[in-house]
């Protein structure tokens, strides 16, 4: 790539439906056409053709110049199609797009045909890989930086720990007691109908302890987390990446993953398993007070037939999925938090994704938890 061209770069626009660059479209050449380009009239809803043969060289500069031109034009309504561009420019130009948030196709191949269903089963496959391994990675780092606080006391950060305990955990008390009186109201109010039709209105106990302590308690408790917490992690790490702090922190020799990571995964380690047993407490009553209204069942009648139906091994077991499942919400919200980039809407896109993934591997992690009690008979 040719960078010492003195031919300025020039367009040309034989036709409404056809433009014709040269020249040197660089940092010193492409300043002779600025008022050229904004007084370039676009053909709305018509198909264009850029013809990029006759230039002889591109820098980012006049990448970046190429491709505000391209996007004006198909903002106005036109379909463009960039032809016979040297290949090498053809990648710096998409590496530009990329950065300025336009990834249209810019080869030819791109802009004229569509990818085919097992292109983009396979480029959904390919970043899916590359994303799982950019994963596990970072739990290798997280791994990695735990040891090394382990060994070094004195590193660990309680003040936040503390922080983000009282964020994860106590802020997060009302709604989690909510849904979950809500969840024990909902499981007594579907069973109670079968249970009446075969005089079985005690076993309302069983229905709603096992399924509350088993299974819904920390599911939702997870769930609620990873869509307030998990979220908030990624936004922060996110916002940090964009605005450049967390390269500071770098700089000053301040570890990101002791700082930002580590406290976060503490905190939620000790206050999922404590949310959980509080979401616990909150669907087991809200199932008694519907027992007594839809079954007659009293509170004395419920506790002794939960007593004893709800086996000390059932409530570990929901116990034991917390810490699990505060793993799972922590790591993947400061990891997508980390691989924003970009500007507001990366550290949007990469929320999301936190939500999501975090959401998924927990039911995930929650299936393979039921398979394996299964075949250890809990």
């Amino acid at each position: 790539m040719t960078f010492l061209s003195v031919v300025p770069a020039a367009i040309t626009q034989s036709t409404p439906q056809a433009l014709a660059l040269s020249g040197a479209w660089t940092a010193r050449g492409v300043g002779a056409i600025e008022r050229r380009l904004k007084a370039l009239p676009a053909a709305a809803g018509m198909a264009m053709v850029v013809d990029g043969a006759r230039i002889e060289a591109l820098d980012t500069a006049g990448a970046w110049v190429l491709q505000k031109l391209l996007h004006r034009l198909r903002s106005e309504g036109c379909g463009v199609t960039l032809r016979n561009l040297n290949p090498k420019f053809a990648k710096l130009l998409d590496l530009v797009g990329q950065q300025i948030g336009d990834q249209a196709g810019v080869l030819p191949r791109h802009a004229a045909t569509p990818a085919s269903m097992p292109e983009t089963v396979g480029r959904a496959a390919a970043n899916t890989i590359i994303q799982a391994v950019a994963l596990l990675s970072f739990v290798g780092e997280c791994a990695h930086a735990l040891a090394g606080c382990i060994a070094h006391p004195a590193r660990f950060r309680w003040r936040p720990i503390l922080y983000n305990i009282r964020r994860a955990g106590f802020d997060a008390l009302p709604i989690v007691g909510l849904l979950s009186f809500l969840l024990g109201i909902v499981v007594a109010y579907q069973g109670a109908d079968q249970l009446r039709r075969y005089g079985a209105n005690i076993f309302v106990a069983d229905l709603v302890g096992l399924s509350m302590l088993r299974e819904f308690a920390p599911l939702i408790t997870a769930i609620i987390i990873a869509g307030r917490s998990g979220s908030a992690y990624a936004a922060q790490i996110g916002t940090m990446s964009v605005t450049e702090e967390i390269d500071a922190m770098r700089t000053l020799g301040i570890a990101p993953i002791d700082l930002l990571v580590l406290p976060k995964i503490f905190a939620l380690l000790i206050a999922l398993p404590l949310l959980t047993v509080f979401a616990d407490l909150l669907g087991v009553f809200g199932g008694m007070l519907m027992a007594q209204s839809q079954l007659g069942v009293g509170f004395g009648d419920f506790l002794d037939r939960f007593v004893k139906a709800v086996s000390v091994s059932a409530y570990l077991i929901g116990i034991g999925k917390a810490p699990v499942f505060a793993a799972i919400i922590a790591v993947v919200g400061c990891f997508q938090g980390f691989r924003t980039h970009g500007g507001a809407d990366g550290v949007g896109r990469q929320t999301t994704r936190s939500v999501v993934q975090s959401i998924f591997l927990v039911i995930v992690a929650d299936a393979l938890f039921s398979v394996a009690f299964s075949r250890l008979n809990l």
